[in-house]
């Protein structure tokens, strides 16, 4: 099968990870989740973009050095993705020394084609996109994405003959239909071409700008950061000559939001035409996420801090949404109330009701293990056939970047599940004596929860593993293979033990943020009175504290102050918890301790292990002391 290679844009760090860089990241995280699952050899890269006018005025504003800054700001992006359960294959610089001699050496490569020369251009020049503007590309004379006033320059610089590449671009988008997606910016990008388009000016005079990457025919110049920014796609897999990149290029498709397709759909490919490179795959491109019905944006103070999001709702609820809300292709509104209702609905009322039937059923009628499967009834087939059918339709419309659409086809087949339990009434075949098929019933609807488990790992990986566990299976990428899914259900092995119960999406209440003037006001009454950090006790109600026991600790691989804690707090398995306790205890003094546990705090991946729960602890100066009670208790004893 042919390899697959997708990327984020490099993410410019004039700005923290917000909603916008997420979605993306998340997006592509989920599809190469996919083409993983298909047994496909995948690629995703990501990184940061850190050349250019915008680095350096952000750099003074932090009263910081331009690389002292990108260094900052670029290790929040690489440390938010694992957080949100993205995993990539790279993540890029654009100060990395192996980018900057990747670049230098494809300037060369243009320049002595002749693709280059040096000339005089005046022009309306934004700073805040680092980009000239034509007269008629302005808004009554503002930049169109920041509506300001660019300022009129005139200097001497390097040009990239790019105008004699855009008829052979123009073919070949005519020519290959899905080159540019949704089909909409296809037909925006052969609008542009229709237009009177110059060549692009390439670079920056160090007499202005010397945050940049140094042209390597004229020391006097550094490269424009878009120029330098595109090669990213190439110099993360060694371009010319290195094997990765002629494993994936071959498969690339790149991920943007529609405010940087012009240079993804115009630079990029007549960039590579000069080069002699072949082109990408595929452009795919998403719309904006709108907050009240707002683009996102620092001065309007909208803008969403994914963790914010994590932190309150969980991590699967959030890539749910944001996969299942938007259109890809159409902007879309992000709302905590909508988030929440699609918890609520999606997530527990659907899928989490569905399998806490099933398991409590399995348990009742079978003792918890997974029954037989004869010959089924015709309603019964009729089931599986729309299951397969359902699965298909998904693997369809997901890779073909319809997130939305391949979600609602598998939340229907969700329904019918639903629809099912109810019409065969497991209770009265039950009553009835029909063991046959029952078990028929309890089997096609196990199978089928284990069938949308896989298909959810690319959307929720950590909540759908816990699901196949709950199922009495665990999950290994290396032997799951959704093309031969297809051709079967019967995945499961009976005799199996499943859990006895589920509850991976309970509800959620709505946690909005206070009105400005109201939490000022509460901040102040705050600091004045301590009675107002009072909580009521239908709020300490809502922690679930419990004793635990210690059964082995081991120290976090790559991290000094962290233990991985297998305890047992009374349930049907061990619960896996990293607490931050290896500077104050070693692993052996852990184990058979009992600990106190706050049990229902949201599950998070740390440093690559998923933790659930929280050991409580208490600090004294530099030391630190564990919680527990005076007297031995069973595990999972709630302390009140």
């Amino acid at each position: 099968m042919d390899s697959f290679f997708v990327s984020t844009p490099i993410y410019y760090v004039n700005a923290r990870p917000h909603l916008g860089h997420a979605y993306t990241t998340i997006v592509a995280d989920s599809v190469n989740r996919l083409h993983r699952l298909r047994q496909q050899d995948t690629f995703f890269l990501t990184g940061t973009d850190e050349h250019g006018d915008k680095i350096v005025e952000a750099a003074e504003k932090n009263g910081q050095a331009p690389k002292e800054y990108a260094d900052r700001i670029s290790a929040l992006f690489k440390e938010t993705w694992p957080w949100l359960e993205v995993e990539s294959s790279a993540f890029i610089r654009t100060t990395d020394p192996a980018h900057v001699k990747c670049v230098q050496r494809f300037l060369s490569t243009v320049y002595e084609k002749g693709d280059i020369y040096f000339g005089e251009y005046g022009g309306h020049y934004c700073f805040g996109c680092e980009c000239f503007y034509m007269e008629k590309e302005l808004q009554d004379g503002l930049c169109p994405d920041h509506l300001e006033k660019p300022r009129y320059l005139k200097e001497e610089n390097y040009f990239f003959r790019m105008t004699d590449y855009l008829p052979a671009l123009k073919e070949h988008i005519l020519n290959n239909p899905d080159f540019i997606q949704p089909e909409r910016y296809k037909n925006e990008v052969l609008g542009m071409l229709g237009e009177d388009l110059t060549d692009l000016c390439i670079s920056r005079p160090k007499s202005r700008l010397t945050w940049g990457i140094e042209l390597p025919f004229d020391s006097n110049f550094v490269t424009y950061v878009w120029f330098d920014a595109l090669i990213n796609y190439i110099s993360a897999l060694g371009w010319p000559d290195g094997e990765v990149f002629k494993k994936y290029w071959p498969g690339a498709h790149h991920l943007v939001a529609k405010d940087i397709l012009k240079p993804h759909a115009v630079f990029w490919p007549t960039m590579l035409m000069s080069a002699g490179v072949d082109l990408y795959r595929g452009l795919r491109v998403h719309g904006y996420w709108t907050v009240q019905e707002a683009k996102m944006s620092k001065s309007l103070g909208n803008v969403v801090q994914p963790m914010d999001m994590v932190d309150k709702y969980g991590l699967a609820p959030f890539r749910y949404f944001l996969l299942r809300e938007m259109q890809f292709g159409l902007d879309a509104s992000f709302s905590e109330e909508a988030l929440v209702n699609r918890l609520n609905s999606d997530l527990a009322n659907d899928l989490g009701n569905l399998c806490s039937r099933t398991l409590a059923m399995t348990n009742k009628y079978f003792q918890g293990l997974v029954p037989e499967m004869s010959t089924l009834a015709d309603e019964d087939q009729e089931v599986v056939d729309a299951g397969q059918a359902a699965m298909d339709e998904y693997m369809r419309l997901f890779g073909d970047f319809q997130f939305s659409r391949g979600l609602g086809v598998l939340w229907g087949f969700i329904g019918r599940l639903n629809k099912y339990v109810d019409a065969s009434a497991p209770w009265v075949l039950y009553k009835e004596g029909q063991t046959e098929r029952l078990q028929n019933v309890m089997y096609i609807l196990l199978e089928g929860l284990r069938k949308i488990a896989l298909h959810l790992w690319p959307v929720m990986p950590s909540s759908s593993e816990e699901l196949l566990s709950q199922l009495g299976t665990g999950f290994d990428l290396h032997k799951v293979d959704l093309e031969q899914e297809a051709g079967h259900w019967s995945g499961l092995k009976p005799g199996v033990r499943v859990a006895k119960k589920s509850n991976l999406f309970p509800r959620r209440e709505l946690e909005l943020k206070q009105e400005a003037g109201k939490a000022k006001q509460d901040g102040e009454k705050a600091a004045e009175s301590p009675e107002s950090s009072e909580v009521s006790f239908e709020d300490f109600q809502k922690m679930q504290l419990v004793t635990g026991r210690v059964l082995q600790a081991e120290k976090v691989e790559g991290a000094d102050r962290l233990l991985k804690l297998e305890v047992d707090i009374g349930e049907e398995k061990p619960r896996c918890i990293v607490a931050g306790l290896a500077k104050h205890f070693y692993p052996a003094d852990m184990q058979g301790r009992q600990v106190v546990v706050l049990a229902n705090l949201t599950p998070r991946k740390i440093r690559g292990v998923m933790s659930h729960g929280m050991i409580l602890a208490v600090h004294q100066g530099a030391d630190m002391a564990l919680l527990s009670s005076t007297k031995e208790t069973q595990p999972g004893s709630r302390v009140s």
